[in-house]
């Protein structure tokens, strides 16, 4: 099966989903993955973003081509033997990113349409402000990609990932109806937060709380 971890920037999703991976590759086979790791299509997005040569579909296109090596190559056939993958960002990210770039979002979900849908999928939901701090704190400088890559004009990067990072959240919170997504505040403490994940995810995989 597959559990997915989304949530914006600073949400804390990437954290959570190492300590799940952790603790679930004590009882069973796991497998980690995470959003744009792709080992020779990483680094073309490097350079693309770079000469700003991304429009909107193609860094759609770009992206999408990254996840189908990652899900072709490791997540497919670690599924297909019986691992459980555990997801840092799955398609969602793709729907919610893309989309706010000006993509539709039903082209968008065509794109991804390959891929398997999760057996479960936690958003991490925390308030734009508490991911800029946190994101403030821990290395005091925000990476382009979490300000949109130039969206908007004339702001400051603390400015840009709010307005950014918001437009994601709209996305995102429509995406929790759809696609039923288990919902975890995330200005809890990691500990209350991993707690509430390693009991949904013993509920479907053991019957049982853990």
């Amino acid at each position: 099966m597959i559990i997915a971890l989304e949530g914006i920037d600073g949400s804390g999703k990437t954290s959570q989903a190492m300590l799940l991976r952790d603790w679930l590759s004590h009882r069973m086979d796991t497998f980690f993955t995470e959003w744009n790791s792709s080992e020779w299509v990483h680094e073309i997005i490097k350079e693309a973003k770079k000469k700003n040569a991304l429009t909107p579909s193609t860094f759609s296109l770009i992206h999408a081509t990254d996840f189908a090596d990652r899900y072709e190559k490791f997540i497919l056939p670690m599924l297909k033997a019986g691992f459980v993958v555990v997801s840092d960002r799955y398609i969602y990210t793709a729907y919610a990113r893309d989309s706010v770039r000006g993509n539709d979002l039903s082209w968008v979900k065509g794109v991804y349409s390959f891929a398997v849908k999760p057996n479960l999928t936690f958003y991490i939901r925390v308030p734009v402000e508490v991911a800029l701090s946190r994101i403030k704190e821990s290395r005091r400088f925000i990476k382009p990609s979490e300000a949109g890559d130039g969206m908007f004009q004339n702001v400051t990067p603390e400015e840009g990932f709010l307005k950014y990072q918001s437009m994601v959240i709209d996305v995102y919170e429509k995406l929790a109806k759809e696609e039923d997504f288990v919902v975890l505040d995330g200005t809890k403490s990691p500990r209350e937060v991993q707690t509430k994940i390693r009991e949904k995810v013993g509920e479907l995989l053991w019957k049982e709380d853990f």
